[in-house]
């Protein structure tokens, strides 16, 4: 079995009128890819950035019943080319698999520092005797593949976390709240816009038997608890990006304890200092950590210790 895709290259300003004329025509999925090699700077909550030039694929279950019997596909994409003024048109079959078990293939355990491991919930782990952190990552960010994750993970692996209160703000899969409770903490305030990520984070919390000290918000939820039991956190992590980070540092400094931790990830190296400079009049900043010899040491990790 397989599915037909079509795939047309237009510009911009074309995507959304292609987009309803491939769904009209009973396409079941839209990927969006760049045309280029067009880079697209980090969008504020709620801004939908695109590329100028596009290329979309539309997939057709033409295994679903027998409609499409005789349908000619080329003809098809010809026409919404045409009608979107596509500079180009192709056709291609995908393969039908085991999706819901095809994207477990790749990934493998985790080994980071202080001897904690990220382990995929479906494989065993490596070693029994170390730290290990049971993730099933579901549609949330935060695997520990990316540097950003590992960066947070590295540091939290370091830091004496014992009877401590820790915010996860921007939690993702709730990793880097779930190696906090793992590692000694005492309770995880976990935040995030996104209500995929706030289950996540409880799930892979019940993986690893925390559930009970871990708490997952959305932001209005996390402000309303707040109001209710306003005690500091003594470490907060935040793994998500520049702007956002430099738009929080006044938050983070109330929500922190004098003397207590912080750890800052998401960042590429000249957006350091921007961060830097919004934590500065609150934080004692160390310089910027990153992998040197790695392959994504274009990613930097930032920490530090709230003034007294």
């Amino acid at each position: 079995m397989s599915w037909q895709q079509l795939h047309l290259q237009c510009p911009q300003s074309a995507v959304e009128l292609a987009e309803a004329l491939f769904y009209e025509a009973g396409a079941v999925s839209i990927l969006l890819e760049d045309a280029g090699d067009e880079p697209l700077f980090e969008p504020m909550p709620g801004e939908e950035p695109l590329w100028s030039d596009v290329i979309m694929t539309a997939i057709f279950d033409t295994n679903s019943d027998d409609s499409w019997a005789g349908t000619n596909f080329e003809n098809l994409a010809s026409e919404i080319a045409s009608e979107v003024n596509a500079t180009r048109f192709w056709l291609t079959r995908l393969d039908d698999k085991d999706w819901t078990r095809e994207w477990m293939t790749y990934y493998q355990p985790i080994k980071c520092a202080g001897n904690l491991w990220i382990v995929p919930e479906w494989l065993d782990v490596p070693d029994p005797n170390a730290t290990n952190l049971i993730l099933d990552p579901g549609l949330a960010f935060g695997t520990g593949y990316h540097a950003t994750t590992r960066l947070c993970l590295d540091w939290l692996s370091e830091q004496d976390l014992k009877d401590k209160l820790v915010i996860d703000y921007g939690c993702g899969s709730g990793i880097l709240g779930v190696a906090a409770l793992l590692l000694g903490a005492r309770q995880v305030l976990a935040v995030d816009i996104d209500p995929q990520a706030v289950l996540a984070t409880h799930q892979n919390a019940a993986l690893n038997g925390v559930s009970e000290r871990l708490m997952a918000f959305l932001p209005e939820e996390f402000t309303e608890y707040r109001s209710q039991n306003p005690q500091l956190a003594d470490t907060i992590t935040a793994n998500i990006l520049a702007k956002p980070l430099i738009m929080f540092a006044p938050t983070f400094n109330q929500l922190l304890k004098p003397g207590g931790s912080i750890v800052l990830a998401g960042l590429i190296q000249n957006q350091t200092q921007d961060v830097i400079k919004a934590y500065a009049p609150y934080f004692d900043i160390e310089a910027p950590f990153n992998y040197q010899d790695a392959e994504d040491h274009h990613w930097h990790r930032l920490s530090g210790i709230k003034k007294s």
